[in-house]
């Protein structure tokens, strides 16, 4: 009985070593709109496939030129279509692998004045500061400029602006109330009830499509084509959907 037990034991150890020995990682750039579902995410595929997805947060703009520089990336989740068809167009990364995994969602949010008329709170400017990311490199920056351009404040309000690297940043000046209000992702709102918000509506920008892609790094890597694959499916698409954002 003790050698069968022995035997048992060095059975499941076995494949426990085995199962370790099987799992990857892979590093993964996000942009800093969706850093929350993310991590959600990537737990759940660390849970399921034992692979575990390392996530690296920033601005998509400045994740593009990293990435043309051999930055250590197998996976680039955008904040917009246009960086990863580029890295694709450019040899960075793998055709055929771009899909969009999110579409994205604007909101005007402040913790001190009373933005629920985005229209009217930009229109009356009674604000010193208003937050938006870098429109340069994070793609919710440059539907912002968009919006105030469609709504005809832009010039009025352009003195008042700050920029944040990164829609992270821009959550931040308001969050700290070193910006009375600004432009963040909706998806940064989620479980947040303090202030108020305007729900930009869609026709006032271009759409957010945020898309995915396989890079060159990350194409023989099981792991990397895994989480992809995982992103693509339901799991991960109700954790998506449950932050605000739209799926195909």
């Amino acid at each position: 009985m003790k050698l069968r037990s022995l035997s048992a034991a060095f059975g499941l150890l076995w494949l426990g070593l085995l199962g370790s020995a099987q799992a990857a990682q892979t590093h993964v750039a996000v942009a800093a709109n969706f850093t929350e579902p993310a991590r959600q995410i990537a737990a759940l595929f660390r849970q399921k496939t034992g692979h575990e997805a390392v996530l690296i947060f920033g601005a998509s703009g400045a994740f593009f030129t990293q990435i043309t520089h051999n930055a250590p990336f197998e996976v680039f989740l955008s904040a917009d279509e246009e960086r990863p068809r580029m890295a694709v167009e450019r040899g960075f990364a793998v055709p055929e692998s771009r899909f969009t995994y999110a579409i994205g969602k604007l909101v005007l949010w402040s913790r001190v004045i009373d933005v629920t008329d985005g229209k009217a709170a930009l229109s009356g400017g009674k604000f010193s500061q208003l937050s938006i990311a870098n429109p340069n490199s994070a793609p919710y920056g440059a539907a912002a400029i968009e919006t105030m351009k469609a709504l005809g404040v832009f010039d009025a309000l352009q003195g008042k602006l700050v920029r944040g690297n990164s829609i992270s940043q821009a959550f931040q000046f308001v969050d700290t109330r070193n910006a009375e209000l600004g432009f963040v992702a909706l998806a940064q709102l989620h479980g947040v009830t303090v202030g108020t918000r305007w729900l930009v509506p869609e026709n006032l920008h271009s759409p957010i499509r945020q898309d995915a892609v396989l890079l060159e790094r990350g194409a023989n890597d099981e792991a990397s084509k895994a989480f992809l694959a995982f992103l693509k499916g339901p799991e991960a698409r109700a954790i998506i959907e449950a932050f605000g954002y739209s799926v195909e």
